[in-house]
C-alpha cells in the first residue's frame, strides 16, 4: 500500500575487525531479545542460518536471494522485512557482495515470552472487531515492505541495543512490544489487501475494502464507511486504526494514490485525468498527497519509469 521505508545504516566493520568475509556477526544481548548484525563481503551462495527463536530480520544494504520453508525463494532488499519462525532453516544467496557493496542485515531474535506477553495485552484489552479473530504473528504473510512506523520503531531499538544507556532492557522491551504491534497492525492491512474479496462476508473492513476500491474514482466518507460496518463513526475510526495502524482517512488517501500510480504508467493519461480518475479535483492538492506517500511527485514517478524501462 504505501513505498517501502529503509531503516538507518549501521557503520560497516572495518575489514582487519571481520572475522569471516560472510556473515560477520555481532551480537548485543538483552534480557527478552538477541540483535545479530549480518555483514558480507564476498560474493557465495547457499548459506544456511538457523535460531532458536522466532526472528524479525531487515535487510540494511546490498541483496540477498531468500531460500525459505522449501518452497520460497525470492529477493530480499533494504526497506524490507522478513519473519522466520523458530528452527527454521534459511538458505542464502549473496549473489552481488563484494567489498565495495557489501550486505547488511539484522537479525532480531525474540524470546517467546515477550511475544506472548503482547498478544495477550492486545487481546485482552484491545480485542479485534470481529469476535472469531484475534492478534497474531500471521506467518502466511512473512515478506514485509517495511512502513514508516516500522522502519523508525526499528531505528529505535537499534539506536537503544547498540548503545551503552541505563536502563536498556526496559527501553528495549517497551519498543519491541511496540515493533510487534506494528507488525501486527501491517499484517493484518496486507492480509486485507491481498484478499478482501474472500472474506467481505466475515469481515466488516474486507467489506469497507472492497467499497473503497470499487468506488476509489468517488467521494468517500467517514459517515458512508462507517455506517457500511454498523458502526458509529468515532467507535469506527477508532476500531479501523487500532486493526491496521492507519486511519480510515490515510487509507482512503494511499489507495487513491496506487490506483494514480498504475495510471500513471499509461503514458496516453496526464497527470490531471489520473488525478481526476481517483476522486482527486484538485491537481495541487494531487501533487501534495502523491509526493507525501511516496515521496517523490508524480513528474518524478513518470520520470523514474521512463529511466527504469
Amino acid at each position: 500500500m504505501q513505498r517501502n521505508y529503509k531503516t538507518k545504516l549501521l557503520p560497516l566493520k572495518h575489514e582487519k575487525d571481520l572475522l569471516t568475509l560472510v556473515e560477520n556477526r555481532s551480537v548485543y544481548t538483552m534480557q527478552h531479545c538477541e540483535l545479530n548484525v549480518f555483514e558480507t563481503h564476498k560474493q557465495s551462495e547457499k548459506v544456511k542460518l538457523v535460531f532458536d527463536d522466532m526472528v524479525l530480520t531487515s535487510m540494511l544494504r546490498g541483496k540477498k536471494v531468500m531460500h525459505l520453508f522449501g518452497t520460497e525463494t525470492f529477493d530480499y532488499l533494504p526497506g524490507e522485512s522478513v519473519i522466520v519462525p523458530e528452527h527454521e532453516e534459511m538458505v542464502i544467496d549473496f549473489p552481488d557482495a563484494n567489498g565495495e557493496n557489501p550486505t547488511q542485515c539484522i537479525a532480531l531474535a525474540l524470546q517467546s515470552d515477550i511475544l506472548q506477553d503482547t498478544m495477550h495485552l492486545l487481546n485482552e484489552k484491545y480485542p479485534k472487531t470481529e469476535k472469531a479473530d484475534s492478534w497474531k504473528i500471521d506467518l502466511s504473510c512473512f515478506h514485509l515492505q517495511n512502513t514508516y512506523e516500522i522502519a523508525s520503531t526499528v531505528d529505535r531499538l537499534l539506536s537503544i541495543s547498540t548503545e551503552n544507556i541505563s536502563a536498556k532492557d526496559v527501553l528495549v522491551d517497551f519498543t519491541l512490544k511496540e515493533l510487534l504491534i506494528r507488525l501486527m497492525q501491517t499484517q493484518a492491512r496486507q492480509l486485507i489487501l491481498d484478499s478482501y474479496h474472500k472474506h467481505t462476508n466475515t469481515n466488516r473492513f474486507a467489506y469497507v475494502v472492497e467499497f473503497i476500491k470499487a468506488h476509489i474514482h468517488e467521494e468517500i466518507t467517514i459517515d458512508k464507511l462507517s455506517g457500511l460496518c454498523c458502526m458509529s463513526k468515532p467507535n469506527f475510526f477508532r476500531c479501523f486504526k487500532r486493526e491496521f495502524g492507519i486511519s480510515p482517512v490515510d487509507f482512503v488517501i494511499h489507495e487513491r494514490i496506487k490506483a494514480a500510480k498504475k495510471l500513471l504508467k499509461d503514458i496516453n493519461i496526464t497527470i490531471s485525468q489520473a488525478s481526476y480518475a481517483v476522486g482527486i479535483n484538485n491537481l495541487s492538492y494531487f501533487f501534495k498527497l502523491f509526493k507525501r506517500v511516496e515521496g517523490i511527485t508524480p513528474n518524478e514517478f513518470r520520470k523514474n519509469l521512463v529511466a527504469n524501462y
